[in-house]
């Protein structure tokens, strides 16, 4: 029960820190989720290994002016070493065309289904199915953003981290 709990949780923090080095943009963290062979399926937009994935949106994210993801009711089944889940994850994709009026928000939600495997001592994702349960495009009324919020290392968590003796 006890290393059932102690998987179930490394898997959690997993999943968190794959949202943290996408909207940090540290792709070392995003790298370590997968497996070196993972095989990834994002709704049909992109099919491949998990790190060439995480090479793509890259270039997509990089021109955003802001994405946020979020990872909710996680179930997670373990046996030995193998696991499977099912997390629901919102996005939130902005962008900003510098043109007046042209600031956009893409809000989306959806499923990972993803299978685990132990690699190197800890749980990567061996392969990733993402189901879109609904989108949305819009025009926010207010485009406004804490000034202090980045996407590299300049963020206020990793200082937040640091001071408390902690590295992410």
């Amino acid at each position: 029960m006890i290393k059932e709990l102690s998987a179930k949780q490394a898997i959690s923090e997993t999943l968190a820190r794959y949202c943290r080095g996408l909207d940090r943009m540290d792709k070392a963290m995003a790298y370590a989720v997968f497996h070196p062979n993972a095989e990834v399926d994002y709704y049909g937009i992109f099919q491949g290994t998990g790190h060439a994935f995480v090479d793509w949106v890259w270039q997509a994210h990089a021109v955003m002016q802001s994405h946020s993801h979020q990872i909710t009711n996680t179930l997670i089944q373990v046996d030995g070493d193998i696991a499977v889940s099912e997390a629901y994850v919102t996005v939130t994709l902005q962008f900003d065309s510098r043109e007046a009026d042209n600031f956009t928000e893409t809000l989306a939600r959806g499923r990972y289904l993803d299978r685990w495997c132990r690699y190197q001592d800890r749980w990567v994702i061996d392969s990733r199915l993402h189901i879109v349960d609904a989108q949305s495009t819009y025009q926010p009324s207010d485009m406004s953003k804490a000034e202090e919020s980045r996407r590299d290392t300049d963020d206020p968590s990793f200082k937040f981290f640091q001071a408390a003796g902690f590295s992410i």
